[in-house]
């Protein structure tokens, strides 16, 4: 339930009352945290407790022909862009009497949907940046190109660049560099040798050359430029750290003075990168990884100019196609969703320039959505079970046999500095610096990524924004930043059937207890747990009690990479550990507070389930999915989370309480043997 994504400026002026009263939104649909018809009680929840749970809603629930996979957070996800929709219909309808930051959203999305003009202005929406490619004189000018040269959301050419908070001090903002410049969705794509690979490999040369084609060259010359791109994607990928490296935060950290990365990689021109960027004067850059920024060096230094200005307009058009004119659009959606995914269809346009709109402007957004769906009551709710989430977490540490009372009070000393973000945020961001108009859509994507990337940069040198959120308020989802030691649950997530005060507490606490409970498990898990009190990098652990700790994370590891996610590709259980862990602890927290809340009470079965049993149940049904066989190839690769199916089934077989609640019996599948459950929050 954990996504990587990333101060706040002045308070918008945006009349969320005057939305608040429009007929053009409809009410979100009701759905309960927990529904007899989603499950399919013909299968013992002993055996397979994901179908059991889940089957039902499987069967009920196809995937839908515009997207990849279907579930219910994707449900409630869709359901949430149509309500978004009605507010933004009526932001780019009304004309006048409109409030600057009605006026953002409503032209950003005007524009977005005026189809006709978008599909009429076609390659010249993007012609400048082209013709500054297309206009270098030579490797030098590689570095101000960069640096001028803006992708979508934020995105630059080449690598990643921004800011960090220092690993060392997290009070601290320095500059940051990180790896890019691949077009494959992850570098094993560009390594492997297995035939899938090979094949998705040669799929992507076709995909780069119908690129090169839309931009008038001749199929021979197109597919040489193809091979070009793929040439050198290939040597940065095997430069690349893996996923699973990625996932040690001592991999990402080499702090480098400015002469220190112009000895790393010295025919890139820094100094004027770092100008033309428009950094602010500083003495630090965080480099994640070195061994890829020597590669781009040796780049630089061997491939022709003409191969650079290959590379470097097709990730610029390969990045804008999505906001281009229809032959782009499709050709985008072939490869990346219909091919690698297994799309049949697209999404609606408006379903696009709505999830575009939230993207670019997502807190000028977030507040009329926050005014319609996120109650006070709502938010005192969701903070009293964030509270006995806590209460929970700081008894199962005293409980537990494997740590030391050293460790321990570093722990607890962890857990009570964490602070909690629920809904939104406290002050709205500030987009009015934006130059944001109803006729070029490109252009609007550009201006937004500059402003972004800007934002970011700027952060360098001042003091850390703790009320910062990486995610809009309408999101369906929640995080836990290590370096910020907080964790984050937007409105979106906090609505039924994920969150649901009209039933039981059994299944809200099963559910959205659960979520809560993972996201502070993350703070504990395999990577958070690198992370101290104040979220800098650094051991709080005796020596022996890491030992026990890696052990027992071992077994998770092991436990996961057992399973099978499509075809013979097993779940990465080193990729998925960190979710795992935080799965099975969040859920045993879950578990504690439920039972705190409601001793002494009188729990009577509902609907012919046990209250315990209903817990569970509520459980599951967050994650009732279906999944298509290509997306699941790519997210075995990519997703730092197992398939539903074992992030269900795996967390159950590891608790003696679902095995009391359902009366399984040993050697049944949903009951590891006691020496060999995983145990560890």
């Amino acid at each position: 339930m954990n996504l990587r994504f990333a101060s706040l400026l002045a308070v918008l002026a945006l009349s969320a009352a005057a939305f608040a009263q429009s007929p053009a939104s409809p009410a979100l649909p009701y759905s309960p945290s927990l529904d007899l018809t989603s499950m399919d009680k013909s299968v013992d929840p002993c055996v397979d407790f994901y179908a059991y749970s889940c089957g039902g809603w499987q069967k009920a629930n196809p995937i839908p022909p515009d997207q990849t996979s279907w579930s219910v957070y994707g449900k409630l996800y869709q359901d949430n862009l149509q309500f978004l929709r009605g507010i933004l219909d009526q932001a780019a309808a009304t004309k006048t009497g409109r409030n600057e930051a009605t006026r953002e959203i409503g032209d950003f999305y005007g524009a977005c949907m005026n189809e006709s003009l978008v599909n009429q202005r076609g390659l010249e929406a993007i012609r400048p940046q082209l013709k500054s490619i297309n206009g270098l004189q030579g490797a030098s000018q590689i570095a101000p190109l960069t640096a001028s040269i803006v992708l979508p959301f934020g995105g630059t050419l080449l690598f990643d660049s921004g800011s960090t908070q220092d690993p060392d001090d997290s009070e601290k903002v320095i500059a940051d560099l990180g790896e890019g410049g691949l077009g494959l969705p992850d570098r094993d794509y560009y390594t492997k040798q297995d035939a899938k690979s090979v094949e998705i490999r040669a799929r992507y040369l076709v995909h780069v050359q119908k690129v090169f084609e839309l931009l008038g060259e001749k199929p021979d010359a197109a597919k040489a430029h193809a091979e070009v791109v793929m040439r050198m994607e290939t040597a940065m990928a095997q430069a690349s750290w893996t996923r699973v490296e990625k996932r040690n935060p001592y991999n990402l950290k080499d702090k480098l003075d400015l002469a220190g990365l112009e000895k790393l990689a010295p025919a890139f021109n820094w100094p004027v990168y770092f100008r033309e960027a428009k950094y602010p004067k500083f003495e630090i850059v965080n480099v994640e990884s070195p061994k890829f920024f020597k590669q781009v060096n040796e780049l630089i230094k061997t491939e022709p100019l003409d191969n650079w200005e290959a590379y470097l307009s097709f990730h610029l058009v390969d990045a804008y196609s999505r906001f281009l004119s229809q032959p782009f659009i499709d050709e985008n959606f072939n490869f990346y969703n219909a091919y690698l995914r297994g799309a049949k269809e697209q999404q609606p346009r408006w379903r696009r320039c709505v999830q575009y709109t939230d993207y670019n402007l997502g807190e000028a957004l977030g507040q009329a959505y926050v005014a319609k769906v996120f109650s006070p009551e709502l938010k005192a709710q969701a903070l009293d079970m964030v509270t006995r989430i806590e209460d929970a977490m700081r008894a199962r540490v005293q409980q537990l046999d494997w740590m030391s009372d050293t460790t321990k009070k570093q722990a607890v000393i962890k857990l009570e500095r964490m602070r909690n973000k629920i809904g939104y945020p406290d002050k709205w961001r500030d987009y009015s610096s934006i130059r944001l108009t109803a006729d070029d859509f490109a252009g609007d994507i550009e201006r937004a990524g500059a402003f972004e990337q800007h934002r970011q940069i700027n952060k360098i040198g001042k003091p850390v924004d703790h009320g910062e959120w990486d995610m809009s308020a309408a999101t369906v989802n929640a995080y836990y930043n290590p370096q910020m030691n907080d964790i984050n649950f937007p409105a979106g997530v906090l609505q039924p059937p994920l969150f649901d005060l009209r039933i039981d507490l059994a299944p809200n606490y099963g559910d959205t207890g659960g979520t809560i409970g993972h996201e502070l498990t993350h703070a504990f898990d395999d990577e958070g747990s690198q992370f101290d009190a104040g979220g800098n990098l650094k051991n709080w652990w005796t020596e022996e009690d890491r030992k026990n700790f890696d052990a027992r994370t071992q077994c998770v590891d092991d436990q996961y990479s057992s399973y099978i996610a499509v075809d013979d590709v097993h779940v990465n259980g080193k990729l998925t550990l960190g979710e795992n862990v935080a799965d099975l602890g969040g859920e045993i927290l879950g578990y504690m507070a439920w039972q705190a809340k409601t001793a002494g009470l009188d729990l009577k079965p509902i609907d012919g389930l046990t209250p315990e049993q209903r817990f569970f149940i509520g459980f599951a049904q967050w994650d009732c999915s279906n999944m298509r066989p290509e997306d699941l190839r790519v997210r075995a690769a990519t997703d730092p989370h197992a398939p539903g199916r074992f992030r269900i089934n795996g967390v159950v077989a590891n608790m003696p309480e679902f095995q009391k609640a359902f009366n399984c019996k040993a050697g049944q599948p949903m009951v590891r043997p006691e020496k060999e459950m995983c145990k560890v929050w």
